[in-house]
């Protein structure tokens, strides 16, 4: 029975190997990708796993004709599940190594996102002017996204507002000027992929070093540059804030 079991023993520990040996192995994490997302949660900003691009959809979910391809949490759990907690973030990168991330809104931080034309003109007459700007993302879809303290439910309002943008992806050309994300919504955070075959991401252009402001000291400047934006670009609509829902 000792030989016996011996030898299937011997077996199994070949077996094992055989399946270690065909596993894959998560890619060498080139671009920093962990140090990034984990610089992300240390300024507060709740992370959760979000979708991929992939050959056959655009998408690595299951949904045929995503409408949102690679910009999407993986779980409907996504505002409970976001965290700062370095030890999950580590987990879900290593285990999902294709993975984007997303940063929840609302809680910690808000992001004020406007056309990447007018964002750059914005930024320049921001610092010029010695306004502090916080971490600020370029996306190649033509966006940029200026990272700003939440506003929550100011008590000197009557009421605020769910932000859906995101869960709702017909809002991405009902607004095509200034988008506020706040409460429900959620964004790519850096260093995400998007579609395409030109390397197309999400990258920063200011880190997350850089101290949340508070979004009212970014508003003016940043709503004067998307009016001129929509001035300057007749085939898209004026500025727009959020629909309240």
């Amino acid at each position: 029975m000792s030989a016996e079991f011996g030898g299937r023993s011997g077996r199994q520990g070949r077996l094992s190997q055989w399946l270690r040996g065909r596993r894959p192995k998560p890619p060498a994490d080139e671009g920093g990708r962990e140090a990034l997302l984990l610089a992300a949660a240390d300024a507060g900003l709740p992370l959760a796993p979000a979708a991929h691009p992939a050959a056959q959809y655009g998408c690595s979910c299951d949904r045929v004709g995503c409408p949102t391809p690679a910009r999407h949490p993986v779980s409907f759990a996504w505002q409970t599940q976001s965290t700062t907690d370095h030890g999950q973030i580590e987990r879900w990168a290593r285990h999902q190594p294709q993975a984007n991330f997303i940063t929840a809104t609302g809680m910690v931080h808000d992001v004020l996102d406007v056309p990447l034309d007018a964002g750059r003109q914005a930024l320049t007459r921001l610092l010029d002017a010695g306004i502090e700007v916080g971490p600020v993302a370029e996306s190649d879809d033509d966006r940029m996204l200026f990272f700003t303290l939440t506003r929550g439910t100011p008590e000197d309002e009557d009421e605020w507002w769910p932000c859906e943008l995101d869960c709702h992806p017909e809002t991405m050309d009902e607004h095509p000027g200034l988008r506020w994300h706040c409460r429900g919504s959620y964004v790519l955070v850096p260093p995400a992929r998007l579609p395409g075959d030109d390397g197309r991401a999400v990258r920063w252009v200011r880190g997350p070093e850089h101290p949340l402001p508070d979004p009212l000291s970014l508003l003016e400047v940043l709503t004067d540059s998307c009016a001129r934006y929509a001035e300057e670009r007749p085939d898209h609509a004026s500025a727009a804030w959020p629909s309240r829902h």
